[in-house]
């Protein structure tokens, strides 16, 4: 069903003429600082990060993460998918955006739609998202894309606490 399209926004599958966003996105201090440091450091790095992460990923599962591009430029300003991970049993809405596009809405929107992209179309039983714990601005377009704080989240490998928010409301979690 791709490309998907907002009021604002289209997400489309990266290619690897995207390795300059990439690149850009992931060597940007706060995704480092919020995220992780995926050892990014060249575009020769962000064309294998494209080829192993979101190529791979819609390959084996149809789904990942999508590049953000503005309808009325082909501006590209951030990334927006879903993403099912290893040892996790629910798919979790991921997003990062270009510094120069923070703050307009376009992440909440993008996240918004993959949220109901994945509920409706997908049919997945809820859709979650992880960050963070101190990461406020997540938390926002979090919730304006539709999910609920449920508590603290033992992620996989993280260091530093981290937030589970879901597509169901935190009274009906098992």
């Amino acid at each position: 069903m791709l490309p998907i399209f907002t009021p604002r926004l289209r997400l489309r599958e990266f290619t690897m003429q995207d390795a300059p966003l990439v690149l850009a996105l992931l060597t940007d201090p706060d995704f480092i600082r919020n995220v992780s440091d995926r050892g990014v450091y060249t575009l020769q790095d962000a064309g294998d990060y494209i080829s192993r992460g979101p190529l791979a990923s819609y390959a084996q599962h149809g789904i990942g993460l999508w590049c953000m591009e503005r309808l009325e430029d082909d501006q590209p300003v951030g990334m927006c998918g879903l993403i099912r991970r290893e040892g996790l049993a629910d798919v979790d809405v991921g997003y990062t955006m270009l510094p120069t596009w923070r703050g307009l809405g376009y992440a909440s929107e993008a996240a918004a739609a993959c949220v109901q992209y994945g509920l409706t179309q997908l049919q997945l039983p809820r859709v979650v998202g992880y960050i963070n714990a101190d990461n406020l601005a997540s938390a926002r377009v979090l919730q304006k894309a539709g999910l609920h704080r449920c508590g603290l989240f033992d992620f996989p490998g993280s260091s530093v606490p981290t937030l589970l928010y879901s597509s169901e409301p935190a009274t009906a979690q098992s």
